[in-house]
């Protein structure tokens, strides 16, 4: 089948990253992927792999007739099997567009699982509530990552019929343990040290992560004296990100935190970290950096947001989201088990095998596949 994808952007995010590992690793059909925007991380990444990549250049928050019109031109030119969109807007705008040039089988992807307020964009809320009103006709289903995220849509009035769950998949072959990448990275990054704990959060910079409770908790941590590095990977995790900076200053921990921006070796950073955290508020459903540390045996500490829970079941902690001291006992009891390595070596085994079970790659992959098949018969 020729499946047309239709997302908001392919920036660094985790319905992007889904994107990409879905069509490369669908053999059986053919992919075809237009970005509402422009070409992001993934787009070059996507044409290496075969996947012809087509950008319409809308400016973000502005409608562009001409890129709508470009938009309908390529649905009817491409003649898909079928139209899976990706994120609230390519729902809305890809969903309407395609069912215009005539095609009925439409799939939308949602992946958004709460609303907080000041966090969550007011534009986003609008759409997410239009949406719920176009379910009942635009879409032929409706494809959510996490249970989380289906049950608060379906609350909002979102078409029930019409709901497919599925997981996020991983390639635990490229997300494994990894003896020399993880030494290596320890090395070129901080020179060494190995016996020091390191702690890390793979997150952009933006305030549903809420990177000032992660860095307030490990404030209690050095005033408890407990020795530990914290590193801090993402979009916009680097000493020109103000905001973060002074928080940093703020809770006195200069010393023991390092910034390494957008990285595209993940596993490889997932591998050199002893404890991955996500301190995340919301926004939330399916966080693929949680059950990436784990399909490399690194445990998690979690806030109650979306599936993260789920993801991690008994192998790590779990906390309330915006709650500094809850996280800090999480993350002083996991350094504490560090100290037992036959304990903490069963933690991360049992880890891995929690992701290896439940959350591979070609589960998903396959899901999707019987999805549109079954459409299409």
């Amino acid at each position: 089948m020729n499946i047309l994808h239709i997302i908001t952007g392919l920036a660094d995010g985790g319905a992007e990253g889904v994107l990409f590992r879905l069509c490369v690793h669908d053999r059986q059909n053919c992919h075809t992927v237009i970005s509402l925007t422009d070409r992001g991380k993934y787009g070059d990444r996507l044409e290496r792999a075969g996947v012809s990549v087509y950008c319409l250049q809308m400016p973000r928050g502005r409608l562009r007739l001409s890129a709508l019109w470009r938009l309908w031109s390529l649905v009817r030119t491409l003649r898909p099997d079928i139209v899976q969109t990706w994120m609230y807007h390519a729902n809305i705008l890809g969903g309407v567009i395609a069912r215009l040039a005539g095609n009925h089988a439409v799939f939308w992807g949602i992946r958004h699982s709460d609303f907080q307020p000041g966090t969550t964009r007011w534009s986003t809320v609008v759409i997410a509530r239009l949406g719920a009103i176009l379910s009942r006709w635009i879409p032929a289903g409706i494809v959510f990552c996490s249970v989380n995220a289906s049950e608060l849509h379906k609350a909002l009035g979102y078409d029930g019929k019409k709901v497919t769950v599925i997981p996020n998949g991983y390639d635990c072959a490229e997300f494994s343990p990894d003896s020399a990448a993880r030494s290596a990275m320890r090395t070129a990054c901080w020179g060494g040290g190995h016996a020091i704990p390191v702690i890390g959060m793979v997150a952009r910079f933006n305030p549903q992560k809420d990177h000032r409770t992660l860095l307030q908790a490990l404030m209690i941590l050095s005033k408890r004296s407990c020795p530990f590095r914290c590193v801090l990977v993402g979009t916009g995790m680097d000493r020109h990100q103000e905001a973060l900076m002074h928080a940093i200053r703020e809770a006195g921990i200069e010393h023991q935190v390092m910034l390494l921006g957008q990285r595209d070796d993940i596993p490889a950073v997932m591998n050199a970290l002893d404890l991955h955290v996500l301190s995340s508020v919301g926004g939330e459903a399916f966080p693929n950096v949680v059950a990436e540390a784990m399909a490399c045996a690194t445990p998690c500490v979690v806030t109650d947001v979306g599936d993260a829970a789920e993801i991690v079941g008994d192998t790590g902690w779990v906390v309330p989201p915006a709650n500094p001291e809850q996280l800090a006992t999480a993350l002083a009891g996991a350094l504490q088990e560090m100290q037992d390595r036959f304990a903490w070596e069963q933690r991360r085994q049992a880890a891995r095998q929690r992701i290896v079970g439940r959350f591979l790659l070609e589960t998903m992959v396959r899901a999707y596949r019987d999805l549109w098949m079954g459409h299409n018969v």
